[in-house]
């Protein structure tokens, strides 16, 4: 499979000579379907960029430690995305620089073509190429931004949907 580098918004501020050397820490893996390529509240040190297929970012709406039944609720597991390879989006960015459990599953809808690489080849590669390095951390930093402003606008309705709710039930 032939991949267009340029064209996968990690490497988008990269010239070809900087892609040839970053290349390198990256491995093409392919995963089956109805597979798990993230687990969620799993340790994880790697990351990946969907290259081709399709996923489903999925997250648990209770927290692990709260064992209560929801008999009216078919699931207590949200689709928060369905991403498809042609985006070439990110998964498991934040365990490349934080060794906390992961945020959400990334569950694979059909067999699909990942470039992975981990957090110890990352930081090797940006210690020893540090001005492709910073390109690279304010890359994910844009990544990161988008992002918290998308998860604050969701938590402003959430909590606007609630107050009303909860006022008229009052």
């Amino acid at each position: 499979m032939q991949i267009n580098w340029s064209k996968i918004t990690l490497f988008e501020d990269l010239t070809e000579e900087e892609i040839l050397q970053v290349k390198n820490i990256f491995s093409t893996i392919d995963v089956g379907a109805d597979t798990n390529l993230i687990t969620e509240n799993t340790k994880g040190d790697k990351m990946f960029i969907l290259i081709d297929g399709k996923v489903q970012i999925r997250k648990s709406m209770l927290f692990e430690e709260l064992n209560i039944s929801l008999p009216d609720i078919k699931s207590t597991t949200k689709v928060l995305a369905t991403l498809e390879g042609s985006s070439h989006p990110i998964f498991g960015e934040i365990a490349l620089v934080d060794d906390d459990i992961r945020s959400a599953t990334v569950h694979v809808l059909t067999p699909s073509t990942f470039l992975e690489t981990s957090q110890e080849k990352f930081f090797h590669f940006i210690n020893k190429y540090p001005p492709i390095g910073v390109k690279l951390l304010l890359s994910l930093c844009k990544n990161f931004t988008k992002t918290i402003r998308k998860s604050n606008n969701e938590v402003v309705k959430i909590t606007t949907a609630l107050a009303l709710s909860l006022s008229r039930t009052a």
